[in-house]
C-alpha cells in the first residue's frame, strides 16, 4: 500500500533534543507511518527535502489568537513560521467561556470586540473552531479574568465566596469539555485586586483533570521574586504544574536579575513541576499600562482609540507634540496599545537558554501595528539565536518549540517525529531561515520555511502560501 506522502532525503530533528539524522518519513492519512530508508516505497506525493531539516511542527505555547483562528482561519502569521499548533487563552484572557454584556475590559479587548465573544461555554468555542477549519491545531486555556468578568460588576476588587464558587463551577465545566487548564493575568488591573486565595481556589479544580496553571505573574518588575513565590504556592496548593508566562526581568532597574530569577526556578523545580515560556525579543507588547510608563525606556504606541492620529509614534515624541508630561500624554491616549523596549538582551538570552524554557510568540494579531513576534518569533530563534548567536544547538532550539511543549501541555501524539504520531511537520532550510518582520515593518512572513504539514496535509509552502486548512481542536489529552 503506498503512502500518501513521502519526504525523502531529510535531515530529521525529531523534537527530543537528540542529534539530527538523515532519513525519509512516510505519511499515511494523518499519521507518521514510517521513518527510515524508504527508497523502495512509493507515495501519491513525494517531496525531496534536499537535505533540509524536517522537524515536528512548532507549538506556540503562548498566543492570543482565540478569536482569530475562527475569524481568520488561514492563520497566516502562524503557519508561515512553521507553527502547527497554537495554544490560546493565555494571560487570564480567553474567548470562552465568556458572557459579555458590555465591551470587553482591558486586556480582554486584545482578543477582539464584544461581538467576537460568542462562546458562553468552552464546548461552544471548540465547536466554532472545528467549524472554522483553521490551518493550525488549536488548544485552549480558560482565563481567570474572563471568569471574573462573567460574574463580577467590579473587577477592581476581590471576588466574594459566592462569585468564586460560580467561577469554579464554570471552570470545572470547561475542564470537563477539554480545556487545558487555567491562566491568570495578575499584573493587569482587571485581575490585580484578586487575592492569592481567589486564584488558589480556582486552581483546586485542575488536579482532577490533569490541568495546568499558567500565569502572567503579578509583576515582572522589582517584585518579581515574590510574584514567582505566589505562582509556585498556587501550584503547591492545587498540586498542579505551573508555567510562568513570558518570563522576563522588565524595567531598566531590573536588568541582570535573571541570575536570581533562574536560581529561584531551579530551587522550585527541585520539588514541584514548573516551567516557563519566553519570546525572543527584548521588547514587550500589550495595552498601554500606566504602571509601565517611564522615560527610562522607549514606548511605541501601536494604537489609540481616543487619539488614533498618534499611533505609530514614540510616547516621548507624543508628549512633546501635545506639550504634556509623559504620564498625562499616556492618559490622554487610553485605551491604547504599546510596545515597551523594557528588557536587556543578555537577560533574554539567559532565559531562552534555560532548560525549562519553551518558546511562545505572545503575538497580538488584532494590533494594527503588531510586535514583530507575531510573524517572526520561531524563525528568529532558529536563525538569529541558534545559527548566528549560537546560544544553543538547532536540536535544542527545536526541542524548546516541540517536544518540550507537547509534554508540558499534554498534547498527545504531537511534538515528536515518531511512528504513530500525528503528521505535524515543518521542512526548513537551516541556512536560510530567518525572521523578516521587524519593529518598523512587523507584518512579514519568514524566509526559509519550505513546507508545513498539518495532520498529514500539506498546509503551506513558501512558494504557494496556504494550501489547505487541516487544523483541529485539541481537547486535553485528545488523540
Amino acid at each position: 500500500m503506498p503512502y500518501d506522502i513521502i519526504i525523502r532525503n531529510a535531515m530529521i530533528i525529531d523534537g527530543t533534543n537528540t542529534p539530527a539524522y538523515a532519513g525519509d518519513v512516510g505519511i499515511l492519512n494523518d499519521k507518521i507511518a514510517a521513518i527510515g530508508e524508504l527508497s523502495e516505497a512509493h507515495a501519491n506525493t513525494e517531496i525531496d527535502a534536499q537535505g533540509n531539516v524536517l522537524a515536528p511542527g512548532f507549538i506556540d505555547v503562548h498566543t492570543h489568537d482565540d478569536t482569530n483562528v475562527i475569524r481568520q482561519p488561514e492563520c497566516l502569521p502562524k503557519i508561515s513560521q512553521g507553527i502547527t499548533t497554537t495554544i490560546v487563552g493565555n494571560c487570564g484572557i480567553s474567548a470562552s467561556p465568556a458572557t459579555l454584556t458590555m465591551p470587553p475590559p482591558d486586556p480582554m479587548n486584545l482578543l477582539g470586540q464584544q461581538a467576537d465573544f460568542q462562546y458562553p461555554t468552552f464546548a461552544s468555542y471548540a465547536e466554532a473552531v472545528t467549524a472554522a477549519e483553521p490551518a493550525v491545531n488549536v488548544a485552549a486555556l480558560v482565563g481567570h479574568t474572563t471568569l471574573r468578568n462573567n460574574v463580577m460588576d467590579d473587577l477592581f476588587t476581590g471576588a466574594t465566596d459566592e462569585q468564586v464558587a460560580q467561577m469554579r463551577h464554570t471552570l470545572r465545566e470547561a475542564l470537563e469539555q477539554g480545556a487545558l487548564g487555567l491562566s491568570s493575568g495578575l499584573a493587569y488591573a482587571s485581575a490585580n485586586a484578586s487575592p492569592e486565595e481567589e486564584v488558589q481556589q480556582l486552581a483546586l479544580e485542575l488536579s482532577e483533570f490533569g490541568g495546568i496553571y499558567t500565569t502572567h505573574m503579578r509583576t515582572e518588575f522589582e517584585g518579581i521574586l515574590g510574584a514567582m513565590d505566589e505562582a509556585f504556592r498556587v501550584g503547591q496548593k492545587a498540586k498542579v504544574p505551573v508555567i510562568i508566562s513570558h518570563l522576563k526581568c522588565a524595567g531598566a532597574g531590573n536588568w541582570g536579575r535573571t541570575h536570581d530569577v533562574l536560581k529561584k526556578m531551579d530551587n522550585a523545580a527541585a520539588h514541584q513541576d514548573i516551567a516557563c515560556d519566553c519570546y525572543p525579543y527584548s521588547a514587550s507588547s500589550s495595552t498601554l499600562d500606566l504602571k509601565q510608563v517611564t522615560d527610562d525606556i522607549d514606548i511605541f504606541i501601536t494604537w489609540s482609540e481616543t487619539l488614533p492620529e498618534y499611533a505609530g509614534k514614540m510616547l516621548k515624541q507624543i508628549a512633546l507634540d501635545m506639550d504634556l508630561p509623559l504620564m498625562d500624554a499616556a492618559k490622554a491616549l487610553q485605551p491604547a496599545g504599546a510596545v515597551y523596549h523594557c528588557m536587556d538582551e543578555a537577560d533574554v538570552e539567559r532565559v531562552l537558554k534555560y532548560k525549562l524554557t519553551m518558546i511562545g510568540s505572545d503575538g497580538l494579531p488584532n494590533d494594527p501595528h503588531p510586535h514583530p513576534r507575531l510573524w517572526g518569533a520561531f524563525p528568529r530563534v532558529l536563525g538569529y539565536y541558534s545559527r548566528e548567536r549560537n546560544i544553543f544547538s538547532l536540536e535544542t532550539a527545536i526541542h524548546k518549540m516541540t517536544g518540550l511543549s507537547a509534554n508540558r501541555f499534554r498534547l498527545a501524539g504531537r511534538g515528536e517525529i515518531k511512528a504513530g504520531n500525528f503528521a505535524d511537520l515543518v521542512l526548513f532550510d537551516k541556512n536560510e531561515i530567518t525572521d523578516v518582520a521587524d519593529y518598523d515593518r512587523p507584518i512579514a512572513a519568514a524566509k526559509g520555511i519550505v513546507a508545513v504539514i498539518v495532520n498529514g496535509n500539506i498546509a503551506y509552502t513558501e512558494k504557494q502560501g496556504v494550501i489547505s486548512r487541516a487544523g483541529r481542536f485539541l481537547a486535553r489529552r485528545s488523540q
